[in-house]
């Protein structure tokens, strides 16, 4: 297969060989499970369940609200002990609401029946099925993927990509699952290419990960006989190389609009993880109540490559890797290009999570001071997206987050190339962060704003017919008086 080239980008220190030769290892379930309600795009799931009703693994807890939305399972059997907020999986810490299962030790499964093959079920009802198992973007976007298959078939979309690159720094849980997993991952993009109508899958996989290349290689020709070709190709590797609109460009050679959807190139993006997860719902009837992370950094005694129970907290993962918590500098939910830090320990694990970064003193010590930008454009020229960091940053410090937007803002997605090749050391995603989050603040307001003028013309609309009323019940009144009167003799 031909490839072609997506401008810019970085080569970051890798340190995949903490964790890249770390088979699966399955973690105990902890004391309790943290179960946030909001794991994905759109609106946060609704509670089904009450606080002490007895639970089965895979059992509902909240149900999906509105078109984008997805729902939430047990990850075991046990006990609902609580329904309100904890903390987020957000740098700010933030509460979110939340169900709290204390695990009974007993991981009871809910009985299901026979389970029917996906490919004598029409698309519409594939698509259906992973909705209702709660599968999102496995990847990081979170966007809910039966939404996403809907589309993709609606737009006729001719070729499934499966995202393997895996660029992030650390980052080796999609390269364990693709080396132990294939035939499932397989399998799952198979169904995939069912529920969208089309005939075509691509594994993407980066070139130093040969062993996995090497394994989905072996499974996509174990079904090479049968309808639904899957096919693997080798990237370079070059970091953000698994972004979608990266990847497809470097397939296709085709960029994906401004503010467009992959969709309009005729290629879906999916992750590896995502097709894995598809695979075991419709095949095993297994909702999406565990994942695969890698557990790694300079304060994790034995990195490891872990299948976590959603709602495990950060602390009982990395107690589990052996971590020492005094030699913890800096905290991070994914790796250190996209991750977000994390303001403790007690953070869940949830469905777009891949990974947990534990660094040192050591490893963020020697950090250069920042200094004035030079406008050497070393920031643009390594931007996979074309745009001008320097310009939404010096908007965005200047708190004129509309002439971010109007430089891109909307366009970027905070993989960090700039701020990894700026000679200044300008923290630029933290400024594109300040100024989304200051667009948000404001359109919150807007629409809080708008509500209150709304529940105002409603108040006052409400009054008016009560006065209408009063006074229609008035004459009524005066009318019915004038007309006994009338008719009373002389």
């Amino acid at each position: 297969m031909k490839l072609f080239d997506f401008r810019g980008g970085v080569h970051p220190p890798g340190h995949k060989h903490l964790s890249a030769e770390r088979p699966i290892q399955i973690m105990p379930f902890p004391e309790r499970l943290y179960l946030p309600l909001q794991q994905h795009r759109g609106k946060s799931a609704l509670p089904v369940v009450t606080v002490g009703q007895k639970v089965l693994q895979g059992e509902l807890l909240a149900k999906a609200q509105g078109s984008v939305s997805a729902p939430v399972h047990a990850p075991t059997s046990g006990t609902i002990i609580a329904i309100g907020d904890f903390n987020a999986p957000h740098p700010s810490g933030l509460p979110l609401p939340t169900i709290t299962l204390e695990p009974d030790g007993e991981d009871r499964k809910l009985e299901l029946g026979p389970l029917p093959d996906p490919f004598t079920l029409e698309p519409a009802e594939v698509a259906r099925l992973i909705g209702d198992a709660g599968i999102v973007g496995m990847g990081g976007a979170n966007f809910p993927s039966a939404v996403k298959l809907g589309m993709a078939r609606k737009a006729e979309v001719h070729t499934l990509v499966l995202n393997g690159a895996e660029c992030e720094p650390y980052m080796t849980c999609d390269d364990r699952l693709m080396r132990e997993r294939s035939a499932a991952i397989v399998d799952g993009a198979r169904i995939m290419l069912h529920a969208i109508q089309a005939q075509r899958a691509v594994i993407a996989i980066e070139d130093n990960k040969p062993e996995a290349a090497a394994q989905l290689q072996a499974a996509c020709e174990a079904v090479s006989d049968q309808p639904l070709s899957v096919e693997v190709v080798v990237i370079p590797s070059r970091y953000p190389a698994g972004s979608a609109s990266q990847l497809i460009q470097l397939l296709t050679g085709l960029e994906v609009p401004a503010e467009g959807r992959s969709t309009v190139t005729g290629l879906l993006v999916h992750n590896v993880g995502t097709a894995y997860a598809v695979h075991r719902a419709l095949r095993e009837g297994r909702p999406l109540i565990s994942r695969i992370v890698t557990v790694t950094g300079g304060a994790v005694a034995e990195p490891q490559n872990l299948e976590a129970p959603i709602g495990a907290l950060a602390e009982d993962m990395l107690r589990f890797c052996g971590v020492d918590s005094a030699a913890i500098a800096r905290l991070l939910m994914g790796g250190p290009m996209m991750g977000q830090p994390m303001p403790n320990a007690q953070i869940p694990l949830v469905k777009g999570a891949n990974g947990l970064l534990a660094l040192t003193a050591a490893e963020i010590a020697g950090l250069p001071e920042t200094t004035a930008c030079i406008r050497c454009g070393r920031c643009a020229s390594v931007c996979p997206m074309g745009l001008l960091p320097l310009e939404m940053a010096k908007r965005a410090h200047h708190d004129d987050p509309d002439g971010a937007m109007a430089f891109g803002l909307d366009d970027c997605m905070s993989c960090g190339s700039c701020a990894y090749a700026c000679p200044s050391h300008i923290p630029l995603v933290q400024y594109f962060d300040y100024a989304r989050g200051a667009l948000a603040a404001r359109e919150q307001a807007d629409q809080r704003a708008e509500t209150a003028r709304r529940l105002m013309a409603e108040r006052q609309a409400r009054l008016d017919r009560q006065e209408r009323a009063k006074l229609e019940a008035a004459a009524r009144r005066r009318a019915e008086k004038q007309k006994s009167g009338a008719g009373t003799p002389a």
